[in-house]
C-alpha cells in the first residue's frame, strides 16, 4: 500500500528531495523526476540511470511459478529464521521498521502482529497479494534508498548480502546505517565464504538431492536460480566484522545456522513431494509435461491452499518445522558460514 507516512519520509532517489503525488504520478519537489504510484499498491522509486550491477531476481523469470503471489504461514526453515528475527530484534509497537529486499513482502505479513510499523524495499515489484494491501512497498535499489535519514529505528534483511559485490554490499550497509535513527539496529542473515566442518553434512544432502533429480524424483530448477547469482563476497567473519564498522555499525549479537537437519527436509523431502503434487497436478489437467510453468504454477496454487486450510498437509509441515529448528540447537553455537547477526548503527 501507499500511507501518508510512507509519502512523509519517501525521498526522490535522484536528488533526495521530498516527494508530491497527484493521481497516478509521484514527482520530485527538487528536480521535477517523475516517477510511478501503481494503484495504491506501491511507490516505483528506481533511479532514473539504473546500477550495471543488477540481480536477477529482476528477471521475471524467477518469479514465474507464481511462488511469490501469496503469503503461506511461516514454515520449515524460513520459520527459523522468522523466530531468530523476532528473538534479536525483539519487535514492539512504536518500532518503525524496514525491511531491505522485501520480496513478496512475506515477513513484514508473519510479523504485523507485533504493531509495529512495517515498510518494505525491493528492486523487483514482485510483491505478494497481502503485503500490496496491508503494508507499505517500495520498489528502490537498495544502494540509493529513496527514504529520509534517520526513518527507522530498526531494520532486517534476509537472504541478500550474498547476492551484492564487496562494494555493492558496503554502499548497501551505508545505506542502512543513514536511513536508521542513532542507536538503531540491522538484523542480518545471510553467510560467509569460510565454513565449518558441518558443511560436508550440507554437500551430503546437496549431492543426495542431484542425484534423486537425475532419476526424476525432484526437480532443483528454482532452487539453482535462486542461487543463479551468489556472489558470497564476505570471505570469513572477520571480513563481516570489517565491513559493518566501516559502514557505521558494530555486531552486537550473532548466532550460527548451518541447517543439515533443514536442509535435509527442504532439499530432499519437501522436493520430493512437490514433485509428486506436480505430476499428479499434470495427469489431473491431461498435461503430458509436468514441469511447464503452467502444471507447476497450479500444483502450488493447491499446495498454498491445502497449508490455509490447517489440514493435515500443514500438520505435517509443522512438525518437519520443529525438527529444523533442532539445527539451532545443536549448531548455533558453532561458528559457520551462514549466520544470524544483530548490527547496532554507531555512527
Amino acid at each position: 500500500m501507499i500511507s501518508s507516512r510512507l509519502l512523509d519520509i519517501a525521498r526522490c532517489p535522484s536528488c533526495g528531495a521530498r516527494l508530491r503525488r497527484d493521481d497516478q504520478t509521484v514527482s520530485c519537489q527538487g528536480c521535477d523526476c517523475q516517477y510511478v504510484a501503481v494503484g495504491r499498491d506501491y511507490l516505483d522509486l528506481r533511479p532514473d540511470t539504473p546500477f550495471a550491477e543488477m540481480t536477477k531476481y529482476v528477471d521475471p523469470a524467477m518469479h514465474a511459478g507464481g511462488r511469490h503471489a501469496r503469503v503461506s504461514p511461516p514454515l520449515l526453515t524460513a520459520a527459523v529464521r522468522n523466530d531468530v528475527l523476532r528473538a534479536f530484534l525483539d519487535l514492539r509497537g512504536d518500532d518503525r521498521v524496514l525491511d531491505l529486499g522485501c520480496g513478496s513482502g512475506r515477513v513484514m505479513i508473519w510479523n504485523r502482529d507485533a504493531g509495529a510499523y512495517l515498510a518494505g524495499v525491493d528492486v523487483s515489484p514482485y510483491f505478494a497479494d497481502e503485503p500490496r494491501e496491508e503494508v507499505d512497498l517500495v520498489v528502490g535499489d537498495l544502494r540509493r534508498l529513496p527514504i529520509a535519514d534517520g526513518s527507522f529505528n530498526k531494520a532486517y534483511t534476509l537472504d541478500v548480502l550474498e547476492h551484492l559485490s564487496k562494494d555493492a554490499l558496503s554502499q548497501m550497509l551505508r545505506e542502512a546505517a543513514r536511513v536508521l535513527e542513532s542507536g538503531g539496529t540491522l538484523f542480518v542473515y545471510s553467510h560467509v565464504r569460510r565454513n565449518s566442518p558441518l558443511a560436508l553434512g550440507l554437500r551430503a544432502i546437496n549431492a543426495l538431492a542431484r542425484g534423486l533429480e537425475c532419476v526424476g524424483l525432484v526437480d532443483l530448477t528454482h532452487e539453482r536460480l535462486r542461487k543463479s547469482d551468489h556472489v558470497n563476497p564476505l570471505a570469513d567473519i572477520p571480513d563481516l566484522e570489517r565491513t559493518v564498522t566501516e559502514a557505521g555499525f558494530r555486531i552486537e549479537r550473532i548466532r550460527y545456522y548451518t541447517p543439515i537437519v533443514g536442509g535435509f527436509v527442504e532439499n530432499i523431502l519437501l522436493r520430493m513431494a512437490e514433485r509428486l503434487v506436480t505430476r499428479r497436478a499434470a495427469r489431473e489437467d491431461g498435461d503430458a509435461m509436468p514441469d511447464s510453468e503452467a502444471v507447476v504454477r497450479v500444483a502450488h496454487q493447491r499446495a498454498q491452499e491445502r497449508i490455509a486450510k490447517r489440514g493435515f498437509t500443514y500438520g505435517m509441515l509443522l512438525a518437519l518445522t520443529w525438527l529444523a529448528k533442532l539445527d539451532i540447537l545443536l549448531f548455533g553455537r558453532v561458528r559457520s558460514g551462514p549466520f544470524f547477526a544483530l548490527l547496532t548503527r554507531t555512527t
